[in-house]
């Protein structure tokens, strides 16, 4: 079969396509004939070599952890799942005409398999760091870099379980966050006060809709956001801190150097099935969609980790094969 492979860590050209024995399903497991891959920035992180001493892997290696496709073989023990049914996971070496994968949930009607390929890693992070970060109802949260494939998640979780979102982007993802029910604006020069600014408006729709405040029974008047995520790692730390009043209230996804300020990092995966199955069931309900922002063919995973990296992404990019 063809696989996306690196023999070395280095920059996208060590990226190969190259010919590979077929992988097979262990106990628990099982393998699907995979028609996308969903393209996350964990892929080049650990292409580069960033993730060497927590995370190492065995030289030459495969890409990707996300992937949709059609089961062909079933593991011993797997209950619920046969050779034939679409689904949608995560595993190991997706960038692949066939992968392994550990989690799945069946697709939900009318999903594609390149929509279906977008969904797992960033709904398995946005339902973690919501819960991590304590959010609830009523309240407000602050997401720095929403415009992503976890911003697309948390935006619209979050609008579902009545949390009032702040979301930045670029200028040309304004109307995008909107579309997702964000209070949305730029970052860049004055962005601080732009969100105090979108804080007030929050608030005054809070108090309009008798809602409650995020501290007891009072709305919070002293900060812009009860809570901050930060999912760009594009060094606002302090700023966030500063917006929510408590380091305690800010996590990032992106940022290694957030904990030296009292903030968290958030990198330990959680319940994947159970984000699967919760993902399964917004998007059945239409309260969850993701768009596909760009396709690459697996030959061009290397142009798919250049796009990545750069980022401004609006939704989700998918390797489909």
């Amino acid at each position: 079969m063809k696989r996306v492979s690196f023999a070395e860590f280095g920059g996208p050209d060590v990226l190969q396509l190259v010919d590979a024995e077929e992988p097979h399903a262990g106990p628990g497991q099982i393998r699907v004939a995979v028609r996308a891959a969903g393209v996350n920035p964990i892929d080049w992180r650990i292409r580069e070599g960033q993730f060497q001493k927590v995370r190492p892997v065995e030289l030459p290696a495969g890409v990707g952890q996300d992937a949709s496709g059609v089961v062909d073989e079933v593991g011993e023990g797997v209950d619920g799942v046969e050779v034939g049914d679409r689904v949608f996971g995560r595993g190991s070496c997706t960038y692949a005409e066939f992968a392994v994968l550990s989690a799945w949930a069946r697709m939900p009607e009318g999903l594609t398999f390149e929509e279906a390929a977008g969904y797992p890693s960033v709904v398995e992070t946005a339902l973690r760091i919501l819960r991590e970060v304590g959010v609830r109802p009523g309240q407000t949260l602050l997401v720095s870099g929403a415009a992503g494939g976890v911003g697309s998640a948390v935006l619209q979780i979050a609008r579902d379980r009545g949390i009032t979102v702040i979301g930045t982007a670029g200028a040309a993802n304004q109307d995008y966050l909107r579309s997702l029910g964000a209070l949305a604006t730029t970052y860049g020069e004055g962005w601080v006060e732009r969100v105090r600014q979108l804080g007030r408006v929050g608030r005054v729709g809070r108090v309009d809709r008798g809602g409650r405040g995020g501290r007891g029974d009072h709305v919070n008047t002293a900060d812009a956001a009860d809570a901050a995520l930060d999912l760009a790692g594009s060094g606002v730390i302090r700023e966030l801190i500063e917006l929510t009043g408590d380091p305690r209230k800010v996590i990032s996804i992106a940022d290694l150097t957030a904990p030296q300020l009292g903030a968290r990092y958030s990198g330990v995966t959680g319940n994947v099935p159970e984000a699967l199955a919760e993902a399964a069931g917004l998007i059945s309900r239409g309260k969850l969609h993701i768009p596909v922002a760009k396709s690459y063919a697996l030959a061009e995973a290397a142009v798919a980790h250049i796009d990545s990296r750069a980022g401004h992404t609006r939704g989700r990019r998918v390797v489909v094969v």
